[in-house]
């Protein structure tokens, strides 16, 4: 009980440090980035894009060595299937929280490729993070509203040229691609707002992740279907984080198969976009239900 009086202190200790482990990496990550462009030798870009994940990793496992310091928490990890670091992976995953992209990070250290993220294109300008993103080649995806479309109709399918360009590069090595399905962090607002069918979940959205299964499927040695889930400070995680409360955090991974379905023009063809959709809400739905079961035993 004494511990939440010290909460305004963690935070005001932990806050700075978490920042000077992220200006200190993406600072070397901007660095070697910008070598790596102006040097024109394939040998020497491959060395600097290594030092950088290599700098990506240890700004994961830092931050989560700070996070283990100012918070009594318990981490669980289940693991369902077989995972290599010389495979290609597609990481369909729920959104929670931005301390959602410093977990896979951590997880993907030692198990997985290099994990590149779907950005939104305003996470360009947020200090440290963007240019970072943009040194380690990770796409940047600007959303159109329905109502922007309609005015400026040539602008329909941009995000999905995105999507294709950048994925083009991720063949010549294993890589892992994460797809935040819902296309932002969960809020009971959002989820109130878009009438989600799905208890715990926002509706996913299709069009990317088919696109990037058209493009890439073939490279793909499985999908990973990740759920993550902080039972006990579901509605601020990174300030339960910061302040020294947080307690739980679950992290599901099931290994799966690429399957036939989920491969096919996704904008030409009605009969696969409905055979796509039927796949993916499936999926989410099997997400929703072991989501509800983790709460039922929340502790």
């Amino acid at each position: 009980m004494m511990r939440q009086f010290f909460f305004p202190l963690i935070f005001l200790i932990h806050t700075p440090l978490q920042i000077a482990n992220l200006a200190v990496w993406a600072s070397l990550v901007i660095i070697f980035g910008v070598a790596k462009l102006l040097l024109p030798f394939p040998i020497l870009q491959q060395r600097l894009a290594s030092a950088m994940h290599f700098f990506m990793f240890c700004f994961g496992k830092t931050s989560v060595l700070l996070i283990r310091c100012f918070n009594s928490v318990q981490f669980e990890f289940r693991v369902q299937g077989a995972l290599s670091k010389k495979s290609w992976y597609l990481i369909l995953a729920n959104h929670m929280s931005y301390l959602d992209i410093i977990l896979l990070i951590d997880f993907a250290a030692e198990r997985i490729p290099v994990p590149k993220f779907f950005l939104k294109q305003e996470l360009i300008w947020l200090p440290f993070v963007g240019l970072g993103a943009w040194a380690l080649d990770m796409p940047f995806m600007r959303r159109y509203s329905r109502e922007y479309l309609e005015k400026f109709p040539h602008k329909k399918g941009m995000d999905i040229q995105t999507t294709k360009r950048f994925c083009q590069k991720f063949k010549l090595t294993p890589t892992t691609v994460i797809n935040f399905v819902e296309g932002t962090r969960y809020t009971a607002v959002k989820h109130k707002v878009r009438g989600s069918q799905y208890k715990h979940l926002l509706p996913p959205k299709a069009g990317g992740i088919a696109f990037t299964l058209a493009t890439m499927g073939e490279l793909f040695t499985n999908i990973l279907d990740i759920s993550l889930l902080y039972p006990d400070n579901q509605r601020h995680p990174m300030l339960s984080m910061l302040s020294g409360q947080l307690s739980r955090v679950v992290m599901d991974v099931n290994v799966l198969d690429v399957p036939a379905e989920s491969r096919g023009d996704y904008y030409i063809d009605e009969q696969f976009r409905g055979q796509f959709h039927t796949w993916l809400n499936g999926l989410w739905a099997a997400k929703d239900a072991r989501i509800a079961q983790w709460m039922e035993q929340k502790t």
